[in-house]
């Protein structure tokens, strides 16, 4: 039996069918072609997009896993280091009897909700992952982007596991603040391992079940989650590249945990292009929130898709938030969960202010674009910063030491700046501590990035001023940079009443303990504070505590008033959007671009069409085409031999060095959907009886027609979508009966 098959290979661009030879090995009969060669018309773009946190603020980004082009990608690896409340700090000699007591399980009961400092681990602190990552087979991972310093604190704890080999793109600011931050956490949590020892737990007994029972329900919730799924994503801490931290020693010939996971970083400039895999090109841009914090372009050869990470449009220190770059994409992550503490809701669509009609402020507080900057934010958050210097001077004219455990590098530049400023200005002489163990490295490094600082910081390069006013107050002794507590610099010069800027993660190590159990009695001295999200739980340890506390707000992400003009100056074709700020915004009247809700733990499967596939072809091989019109599907086909290769995100074509083109070289194809009704009336005329019928082929498609011929020639021809195959016992009849598919098909 003669078996003639013309199928279509519909994978990439060309797309040109074959003929497959028969069981005798016969020569092949002549191709047939049924799609265009250089466009891929309505390619589907896919995304499965999974929120595996939705974070807790600055300090706490989200977590996202994404899958586009068949590359896995995961955003950002944060810790949630609020966590720490749990554990007490480091137990001085009034603790004793505290930390006897808790670990003496006889002595343990059950009572409800009763928090005491005594109900707190007095145990070396185990870190809490994101959520659910752990579940994830770290060596099927791709690629890792990481949006901000705090996005990379987690970092080490997925590099250090077998199979681990993701690209990871980090900016170069980010990666610099992130690596300080990470070397300072394990130098204050070897106080830890010096007090408790350094045996390691693989399962500590805070984490057993029978301790959980008895806990009070805050400390339950911050170990498990609200439901109970949490207990997996705790952490022994990473190691640090320090071999001599607090008198404690560590191997040298290690390779320890944080100098192995910088290793694996590949840093961006400012909006630099890299490419992975030759498939996915990946772009950086500012978000302003902090130094190096940023957003991300990702673009595939089947379209592109926009990151969009908690951002500021204002910021005194940190580049603008660049969001023209993040227009006109085809699709974006809205990833800014900090309109959750806002508590105006937007009642209907019409509720917000059209980005090019907003008359809120003058012309000269808008962009280009018209779209509204609000500088009220700039005089927000200049006054803010007034008010808590003119604070701490009030305190220190009582005779009262003021202690600024903040952990944003902006913020604590800006507060040194104002507050050394009203210090002049009031002809007081009052010393300026900052303790940290990688303070000196921090502020010497501060003042050499000029690409990711705002445009007045910037300026001041040009005009050869400092960044930041920190070089000259140092070199004036008007601050003074010290390692620890203990150091030899900060016990020679310590004076009181003055003022601490330190560190600190949830109270809980480094400096601030020491200096909160030295002042936290004193009715004269104040606590600066980000704002907590449990205070009371973060001040337990140090109870009664009779300082002041000032509690401040920082920006941190997108205001709720500016979401959706936001979004409607990108223009996306579909935003993934968060759930929990569905009730906050209402986008029921947005015709402009399509809403999908995202929830914590959930994979959104993102379907849309892309008009076509663009090929990029050298100008020069390109105008020796000899192109053919088919008026009917409305495309140009030309005949080619070449490769078809993915470079940079791109498909490009290169052709056969001896053969530019060859449609004048080669026999003719054939191109098109053939037609049963002209089949039957070409097979009339040449005198063969023929009659049709719906079927099915070997694939189960019903969307078939049968052809059967009956006199003089026996044969059945199947003309499906994309492919027409005859099945005859006689080789001349296949010939004839292929020469009548021919001309009703058009040439190429």
């Amino acid at each position: 039996m003669r078996v003639l098959r013309f199928p279509s290979d519909v994978n990439v661009a060309p797309i040109l069918p074959r003929i497959e030879n028969d069981l005798l090995n016969r020569k092949p009969c002549p191709k047939i072609c049924s799609k265009s060669i250089f466009r891929e018309q309505f390619v589907e773009i896919t995304v499965d997009s999974t929120c595996l946190s939705k974070g807790r603020g600055f300090h706490f980004p989200p977590c996202h896993m994404l899958n586009f082009c068949g590359i896995r990608i995961l955003l950002d690896c944060p810790l949630d280091l609020s966590a720490l409340m749990a554990f007490s700090p480091v137990p001085t000699s009034l603790d004793a009897s505290s930390f006897e007591e808790s670990n003496n399980n006889e002595k343990r009961q059950k009572i409800e909700d009763l928090l005491e400092a005594k109900s707190l681990f007095f145990a070396e602190p185990w870190y809490k992952t994101v959520n659910s990552l752990h579940l994830w087979n770290a060596s099927l991972i791709d690629v890792i982007l990481i949006s901000s310093p705090m996005g990379i604190m987690g970092l080490p704890f997925l590099t250090r596991k077998k199979g681990f080999s993701a690209k990871i793109y980090v900016t170069l600011a980010s990666t610099r603040l992130g690596q300080l931050m990470m070397e300072d956490l394990v130098s204050m949590h070897a106080e830890f391992r010096q007090f408790y020892g350094s045996k390691e737990s693989n399962f500590p007994p805070w984490l057993r079940q029978e301790e959980l029972e008895i806990l009070p329900s805050v400390l339950k919730e911050i170990l498990a989650g609200k439901d109970g799924v949490e207990l997996g994503g705790w952490m022994p801490m990473y190691s640090s590249m320090m071999c001599y931290v607090m008198g404690l020693h560590l191997s040298e010939s290690c390779i320890t945990d944080v100098k192995d996971c910088m290793l694996k970083i590949n840093t961006l400039n400012y909006a630099q292009e890299v490419c992975y895999n030759g498939t996915l090109v990946i772009k950086a841009f500012s978000s302003g929130v902090e130094l190096g914090s940023c957003n991300w372009i990702l673009n595939g050869p089947k379209g592109d898709i926009a990151y969009l990470s908690s951002s500021c449009f204002f910021s005194a220190h940190a580049m603008a938030f660049d969001y023209r770059s993040l227009q006109g994409t085809s699709a974006l992550i809205y990833s800014d969960f900090s309109s959750l503490s806002d508590t105006q809701d937007i009642e209907d669509g019409d509720n917000y202010t059209d980005p090019a009609s907003d008359k809120l402020f003058p012309p000269s507080f808008q962009d280009s674009d018209g779209f509204n900057l609000n500088t009220d934010e700039d005089l927000e958050e200049k006054e803010k910063l007034v008010f808590i210097c003119s604070c701490a001077i009030e305190c220190v004219k009582d005779g009262g030491s003021v202690l600024i455990p903040i952990n944003r590098f902006g913020t604590i530049l800006q507060l040194l700046e104002e507050m050394t400023t009203l210090l002049e200005a009031s002809a007081m002489e009052v010393p300026v501590y900052i303790i940290s163990s990688v303070a000196e490295e921090l502020l010497a490094w501060l003042n050499i990035i000029p690409e990711w600082l705002c445009k007045q910081r910037q300026e001041r390069l040009f005009s050869g001023e400092f960044l930041f006013a920190h070089v000259k107050l140092l070199k004036e002794k008007k601050i003074h940079v010290v390692p620890d507590i203990h150091s030899h610099g900060l016990l020679k010069n310590w004076q009181e009443p003055c003022i601490v800027f330190c560190p600190h993660w949830s109270l809980r190590m480094g400096p601030v303990v020491h200096l909160l159990r030295r002042w936290c009695g004193d009715p004269k001295s104040l606590l600066i504070l980000e704002d907590m999200e449990n205070l009371e739980l973060a001040l337990l340890p140090f109870k009664p505590v009779a300082m002041k506390v000032l509690q401040c707000l920082f920006p941190s992400g997108i205001g709720l008033q500016k979401v959706q003009p936001l979004l409607k100056t990108l223009q996306p074709k579909t935003v993934l959007f968060p759930e929990d700020l569905r009730l906050k915004t209402n986008f029921s009247c947005e015709k402009s671009f399509s809403v999908l809700y995202y929830t914590e733990a959930e994979t959104l499967k993102v379907s849309r069409q892309k008009d076509s596939s663009e090929i990029k072809i050298a100008a020069d091989l390109a105008s020796h085409f000899y192109w053919k019109t088919f008026k009917k599907e409305g495309i140009n086909v030309n005949r080619l031999k070449g490769k078809l290769l993915m470079e940079n995100g791109r498909h490009h074509l290169f052709l056969d060095n001896d053969k530019k083109t060859s449609s004048g070289n080669s026999s003719l194809l054939r191109c098109g959907l053939l037609d049963s009704d002209k089949f039957l009336a070409a097979l009339s005329k040449m005198g063969i009886n023929a009659s049709t019928e719906l079927g099915t082929n070997d694939t189960g498609s019903t969307n078939v027609r049968i052809v059967h011929t009956e006199e003089p020639y026996k044969a059945l021809i199947e003309i499906g979508n994309t492919s027409t195959a005859i099945t005859t016992v006689d080789e001349n009849v296949a010939s004839i009966l292929y020469k009548a598919i021919g001309n009703i098909l058009d040439e190429v």
